[in-house]
């Protein structure tokens, strides 16, 4: 069983592979708000049209439907046949975005690329956290948290290095998702089926019988009340950051677009800092003490713009608090909870469930952030904030299950107590 107590190192082909959705998640949507003016010049679009590739992009609609469809999917065919093929159906996204002529092609190729994410997010978290040893589970949950970082990094250096290029260097920087995407689906045909879900083939008809109202009884709805509460909330204030981001660095600091691109960019490496040097090391172990401090990161960061002070200093402040709370607070810590506490059967379903939930719940609150910044200014916008991650900080640290160092069936066990097929099973040993 790989959720026993060998040593595996986290940077394993497996773990890879499955964490490159984190990258080409993180890459599309910084290459689809990169390349937003050009694409508006290139084909003259409209507010609405502009509206349309906002809310259908990867960031929200088209990605919480992929995920709806794939975490179902991924429960019930296999975690490898959705996460293995979601890489040929986001390369045909991206060969739509490269070549688009029209309006109609781009949309078309920011909803695939969506809906492919949405599903390879679900089928690869699950599939990390079922093939990670129990004492070392965040390190290789942690392998996908460094790629999404990696990836928006990774985006931002290429469009500023083909910034010159115009639309053409947006193109490039597509290209090279298209690139990675395919060297991706190379690698995860190589590879098995999640071993827990393998090890579910006698219990395969009651796994074939699940279905999303499954994850409305009282046992799993106190799970995804929970999740929800911790990263739902928070990221009504990530949503923000990710998007409206450098336009607050202007306002509040007085930076040039360079230097809030700049900035933005110093935030995803920070990100990347606090997976590695602080969630990986030490979340197996001290779960909970982690979340706490990464969490109190955010509240600091947002309380930060209700100061009477404005300026780089500040932001550079900012940057080093938010980013180590996204490396290792809400976000990475939900990526465990999430494949942890639910069964086997209803794992990648539940996920697929609470990203689609997450997703539209930003495209929602995105609707609203300009006209609340505009009308009521910086101020009040991050004290709405400021109240969202304390409050998923509370919750947090009030509800999370104890589950460092456990294996997934243990966990499924404590929670739900053994499942019918296999108490069973036990049973016919016995009687044998």
């Amino acid at each position: 069983m790989s959720n026993g107590n060998a040593a595996v190192s986290p940077f394993n082909k497996r773990t890879i592979a499955a964490a490159l959705a984190n990258y080409i998640d993180a890459g599309s949507i910084v290459a689809g708000s990169a390349g937003l003016s050009l694409w508006v010049s290139y084909l003259k679009l409209t507010d609405t049209q502009i509206g349309l590739l906002g809310a259908l992009s990867a960031n929200a609609i088209s990605a919480a439907i992929g995920a709806l469809l794939g975490g179902f999917l991924a429960d019930k065919i296999g975690r490898k046949a959705v996460y293995t093929n979601s890489m040929l159906i986001y390369a045909l996204g991206i060969c739509l975005v490269l070549f688009g002529f029209n309006f109609p092609i781009l949309l078309s190729g920011y909803i695939i690329i969506g809906l492919s994410v949405g599903a390879d997010i679900t089928a690869s978290w699950t599939i990390i956290a079922e093939n990670a040893p129990k004492t070392n589970r965040a390190r290789h949950c942690g392998v996908a948290q460094v790629a999404w970082a990696a990836g928006a990094v990774v985006v931002l250096l290429l469009s500023v290095l083909l910034g010159g290029f115009g639309l053409l260097g947006n193109k490039i920087v597509f290209a090279h998702l298209l690139v990675i995407a395919l060297i991706t689906y190379v690698l995860r045909m190589k590879l098995p089926e999640s071993d827990a879900w393998q090890d579910k083939s006698e219990t395969v008809q009651v796994i074939r019988k699940t279905s999303y109202l499954d994850l409305l009884q009282p046992k799993f709805l106190k799970s995804i009340l929970f999740l929800m509460g911790v990263y739902l909330v928070w990221n009504l204030a990530a949503g923000v950051m990710g998007f409206f981001m450098p336009y607050i660095y202007q306002q509040v600091g007085g930076v040039s677009a360079n230097m809030a691109n700049i900035l933005q960019m110093g935030l995803f490496i920070f990100t990347g800092l606090g997976v590695a040097f602080i969630f990986m090391p030490f979340a197996d172990k001290y779960r909970k003490t982690v979340f706490g401090i990464a969490a109190s990161m955010a509240v600091i960061g947002w309380s930060l713009f209700l100061l009477p002070v404005e300026g780089l200093p500040i932001l550079v402040l900012f940057i080093v608090m938010i980013g180590i709370n996204n490396g290792a607070g809400q976000q990475a810590n939900y990526q465990l909870w999430a494949s942890e506490i639910f069964p086997t059967e209803y794992r990648a379903s539940a996920q697929g469930l609470m990203f689609f939930l997450v997703r539209i719940s930003i495209g929602a609150w995105s609707l609203f952030v300009p006209m609340i910044i505009s009308n009521m200014g910086i101020g009040v916008m991050a004290a709405i904030l400021l109240g969202c991650v304390t409050v998923s900080m509370i919750i947090g640290l009030a509800f999370a299950p104890n589950t460092s160092g456990k294996s997934l069936e243990q966990i499924q066990e404590e929670l739900y107590g053994t499942p019918p097929a296999q108490a069973e099973q036990v049973q016919t040993r016995k009687i044998m």
